[in-house]
């Protein structure tokens, strides 16, 4: 993918340079001199307006940003609709040229981004090359190559009764989008719905997390310097900061006119009561719990590589990570001893350091808290901890859960229902090889995001998925449906509804309008007298 952008802006020759100067922090590894501190307050009492913002990695302070109002978000999102205006009379060449600068940038500059990705979450840089910037040049490759193509006017039959007229959808901009971004993927979740959203002629306005807003500076420069260095207004795009104030009044700012969510369930039923009120359209996705089923027809050492990435990449903080692992029982023994091997010697710590490490860090510092408490409580009904299952003891600075595997995992255990987001690999035996039962333990969840079916037999595999009840499944391998950017991306059940990606997620983010017209000019419809008003008394007979 990213050779295919190389070639391809190559032969673009008019897409322009776009430069943006870093500090220390963002274009060097060794570039943060700043002391560890004890904690990360997010909020300082005496700067209440600001946001203080910490690597997790090193517990260094990295800076402050501004924590918004609701007036100052309101600001923002005018401006917005006001260069939306002019913005939608675009044509898609030249929506392609301000994606396409985008996307030279990127190209140029992959390793600063992963850089400030990594600072501001954590991540290693293989984390970042590849949920930061690999997927986000394939949504602008795939937008920019179909785009145009998913919004063309879509011709429809119009039935027997009306063989004289002509019926389409149209596909409008939209106005102004509201994202509220997670933290996990500070770069691609900004640039996610950006792409998308600029496409289709709207603007886009999107709250970034409270815990990775540090980076939202540098990559909100690659994006109002690409619309300006294209001719247009670079205020179309705006970045908002702050806490939950801030994202309340992007739900409720009246310039806004849809709210793509991703985030929690509990925060999402708040977002949706909100827009409920002004009705206005929303998307959510709100997490998983993605199975993966191992069937006993497999070669285990060829499996797991797609196990260790599936569980530990970005350190478990993946709406479609695999939480839940159901091993048939003839190999459950065998395949315990391979994940306990595989991860022993996985090595954790700062991604930025001299050594390289295969995880990183958490984002959140609460969340090392609910992990422990989960594996705890799943030891303690009988679950076996094969590996990890604490704090990191050598990384105390930074916020370093080591990579855990747990063994005879049961359905009635909190760490088989609740989503971890994690490193942690929860091993459920699947008893007597049994397809069936598989299945009725992966849909007891409540979440239906994800899944993940591996077999030597591809039929049976396919069969397996087909009984899922989820949004999206990869056959004999892991989370591909995201990279396939032609494919929708969402879930059902608490994983919440609504797509984004592919052409039912581009369509989603425009006005969509049936329209119906006269084949031929002089061929029209007419009334028939009996039907007009006011009505014979023979007119029910006739119709």
């Amino acid at each position: 993918i990213i050779s295919y952008a190389i070639y391809q802006q190559a032969f673009s020759p008019n897409i322009p340079n776009i430069h943006i100067i870093l500090n220390d922090a963002e274009s060097r590894d060794d570039g943060l001199k700043e002391q560890s501190c004890t904690n990360f307050p997010l909020k300082d009492e005496n700067k209440p307006n600001m946001v203080q913002c910490y690597d997790p990695s090193t517990s260094q302070w990295l800076g402050e940003v501004k924590a918004m109002t609701k007036d100052e978000v309101y600001a923002l999102a005018k401006k917005a609709s006001f260069a939306q205006k002019s913005w939608k009379t675009t044509s898609f060449k030249q929506r392609r040229r301000v994606l396409q600068c985008m996307q030279k940038y990127i190209l140029d500059h992959q390793e600063d981004i992963c850089r400030v990705a990594c600072r501001d979450s954590g991540k290693t840089k293989v984390d970042a090359m590849l949920g930061e910037v690999l997927t986000t040049c394939e949504k602008i490759r795939c937008v920019c190559a179909e785009g145009e193509k998913w919004l063309k006017k879509e011709y429809r039959n119009s039935g027997p009764v009306l063989p004289h007229k002509s019926s389409y959808v149209e596909y409008h901009p939209l106005g102004v989008q509201g994202i509220i971004a997670p933290w996990n993927y500070p770069f691609h979740n900004l640039f996610n719905h950006i792409i998308s959203g600029i496409f289709c002629g709207n603007g886009v306005v999107s709250k970034v997390s409270e815990h990775t807003c540090w980076s939202s500076n540098y990559f909100g420069s690659i994006i109002k310097k690409s619309l300006l260095a294209c001719g247009h207004d670079p205020n179309l795009c705006a970045i908002v900061t702050g806490f939950g104030e801030a994202g309340e009044a992007l739900v409720s700012c009246p310039d806004i006119d849809q709210v793509i969510f991703t985030g929690s369930p509990q925060v999402g039923k708040l977002v949706m009561k909100g827009a409920s009120e002004i009705l206005k359209p929303i998307i959510l996705e709100l997490g998983g719990k993605d199975p993966m089923i191992i069937c006993e027809d497999v070669k285990i050492k060829k499996v797991m590589p797609f196990v260790m990435r599936g569980v530990y990449q970005n350190c478990g903080q993946n709406c479609c990570g695999i939480e839940r692992i159901y091993v048939y029982e003839s190999i459950y023994d065998a395949f315990c001893e391979n994940a306990s091997k595989e991860v022993a010697n996985l090595r954790q710590g700062p991604p930025l350091g001299e050594q390289i490490v295969d995880c990183g860090a958490m984002v959140m510092p609460g969340q090392i808290e609910i992990i422990q408490s989960m594996v705890d409580e799943a030891v303690s009904k009988g679950a076996r901890l094969l590996n990890g299952g604490q704090r990191n003891p050598f990384y105390l600075n930074g916020l370093f859960y080591e990579p855990t595997v747990l063994a005879d995992v049961t359905q009635e255990m909190l760490i088989a229902k609740k989503e971890v987001f994690g490193p942690v690999m929860t091993i459920i035996k699947v008893p007597n090889n049994d397809d069936k039962a598989a299945i009725a333990m992966v849909n007891e969840s409540e979440y239906g995001l994800g899944s993940s079916i591996f077999s030597g037999n591809q039929a049976r595999a396919i069969k397996l998925g087909e009984s899922i009840r989820c949004g999206m499944t990869s056959i004999n391998d892991f989370a591909v449906f995201y990279m396939a950017q032609s494919l929708p991306f969402g879930g059902t059940k608490t994983s919440g509804f609504g797509r984004f990606a592919g052409i039912e997620g581009l369509r989603a983010c425009c006005l969509q309008k049936s329209v119906v017209v006269d084949k031929i000019s002089f061929i029209k419809t007419s009334i028939p007298s009996l039907l007009q008003y006011p009505i014979s008394a023979k007119g029910f007979q006739f119709a």
